[in-house]
């Protein structure tokens, strides 16, 4: 499964389903090891981890993805997503919001 797949089956199974934590974590264990499936799986257990950390799915792989493709530093819009990275050991920086109309 691709991870956009995956975002967006957990995002489904939270919002929708109203899953919990704990169901979406077991939820993609079985899948990832079912035989019929392939996935990143190194950028699913980091989204793993992070949403067992109380972030989310999605900002877990997307910062384990910037790394492997060499990126140095995660941004983002969201405090929760930056504190998990930083917490991971990885450089991370919060996003300003500018206020509309203004230019760099």
């Amino acid at each position: 499964m691709t991870l956009s797949a995956l975002c967006e089956f957990v995002w489904v199974l939270r919002r929708g389903y109203k899953f919990d934590t704990a169901a979406i974590v077991a939820v993609l264990r079985r899948l990832l090891d079912a035989a019929n499936v392939t996935s990143d799986r190194p950028a699913v257990e980091a989204g793993i981890a992070t949403l067992a950390a109380g972030g989310d799915f999605a900002d877990g792989c997307i910062a384990f993805d910037g790394r492997r493709l060499g990126g140095l530093v995660f941004t983002s819009f969201d405090q929760q997503a930056v504190t998990l990275v930083k917490a991971s050991g990885s450089e991370a920086r919060l996003l300003g919001s500018r206020k509309q109309g203004r230019h760099p």
